[in-house]
């Protein structure tokens, strides 16, 4: 069975996920998100923000812009 973006098991074929969409619309099923996840990402992205200095953040985003750009 194939999984989606943040791990959850997800029907291969389009009438399962058809059926899975129906049932989570009807309260039948809960979609399970990975709401945890979520939050301990953004815990550390501000933890990671604080401990930065600012030449170390100005630098991260120089980097950043030039491999978009590039």
């Amino acid at each position: 069975m194939p999984k989606g973006p943040n791990g959850q098991k997800r029907p291969a074929d389009a009438i399962g996920m058809a059926v899975l969409v129906g049932k989570i619309v009807t309260g039948e099923v809960e979609d399970t998100l990975s709401s945890s996840r979520h939050a301990s990402g953004l815990a550390g992205a501000k933890a990671r923000a604080a401990s930065l200095s600012d030449a170390e953040r100005k630098r991260i985003a120089t980097a950043a812009a030039e491999a978009r750009w590039n």
